[in-house]
């Protein structure tokens, strides 16, 4: 990522540019850059936050490297303990805009993909609560429940929000990182976010987002604790795809051990409550 700022005839202004260098992203490229460039077209018409799309060689035709170059949109990620709550209520409620976009069909992307199945789970090798991992491993060994799809972020978490202001004011600024743009179940994407809540802040914050999301006026399924036991088991044994990148911007706390102990406590959480279908009227 690359931060290029212009100047010339006019005011100054930045763009940014993305850039796939590692060969597993090289070689997914086209189709990644290409999904992310559709989507911000798609955005650029909404409510949504999004970047605004300036070009995109996704093939590298024209660059060193597959690329796609967007706008630069104000704020900063907040991975820090400040203003929880607020963030929370804010993540729900962008997460209920994002949802509520209507996609005509010609326009929607791929249906979601799984990241992680019965036979793919990587358990804790310490573990103290085997039976609690076996149970999760069960509760996605079946076919996935009936659901109505929407669009779906797919990747939304704190780590690709922005956010400006402190206390009342703050505010989000901007939602990024849209290659994994998905059509699918609204509560898929209320599951990521809340295990990643749950693993920066603590298991209370965690529960709290689904919790919002009813309130912003979203919807869940019937089913939902099996999106939310999919969704953490992706994330096992120690959360690290996004454990590295959180600790490199100062989360020095979340060690491997204390994400795999937030993880379990979280699984067995989500065992210990009921799911309400629909939103609170």
């Amino acid at each position: 990522m690359w931060r290029l700022d212009i100047e010339g005839r006019g005011s100054p202004y930045s763009l940014v540019l993305r850039s796939f260098v590692k060969p597993f992203y090289v070689r997914h490229a086209l189709g990644l850059l290409t999904r992310e460039a559709d989507i911000l077209r798609l955005l650029a018409d909404t409510g949504v936050p999004a970047a605004r799309l300036h070009g995109v060689d996704a093939s590298a035709e024209h660059c060193d490297h597959p690329s796609l170059l967007m706008s630069l949109l104000p704020g900063s990620i907040r991975l820090d303990e400040d203003d929880v709550d607020r963030k929370i209520t804010l993540l729900a409620r962008q997460l209920v805009a994002i949802h509520r976009l209507h996609v005509p069909e010609a326009a929607r992307p791929r249906v979601y993909q799984a990241w992680t199945g019965p036979d793919r789970v990587r358990v804790p090798e310490n573990t103290t609560r085997p039976e609690l991992w076996r149970r999760a491993v069960e509760v996605i060994r079946g076919d996935p429940p009936a659901y109505r799809p929407c669009f779906l972020h797919r990747d939304f978490h704190p780590g690709n929000v922005l956010f400006t202001g402190h206390g009342a004011d703050l505010a989000i600024t901007g939602v990024v990182d849209w290659v994994e743009t998905s059509w699918g179940p609204a509560d898929l994407d209320v599951a990521h976010c809340s295990t990643a809540v749950a693993l920066l802040h603590g298991v209370p914050a965690g529960m709290r987002v689904a919790e919002q999301y009813l309130a912003a006026g979203g919807t869940l399924g019937d089913d939902h604790l099996y999106w939310r036991v999919l969704d953490a088991l992706a994330f096992a044994p120690d959360a690290e795809k996004v454990a590295v990148p959180w600790r490199e911007v100062g989360r020095t706390d979340l060690t491997p051990s204390v994400l795999t102990r937030r993880l379990e406590d979280y699984l067995e959480a989500l065992f210990s409550i009921r799911y309400c279908s629909t939103s609170p009227s």
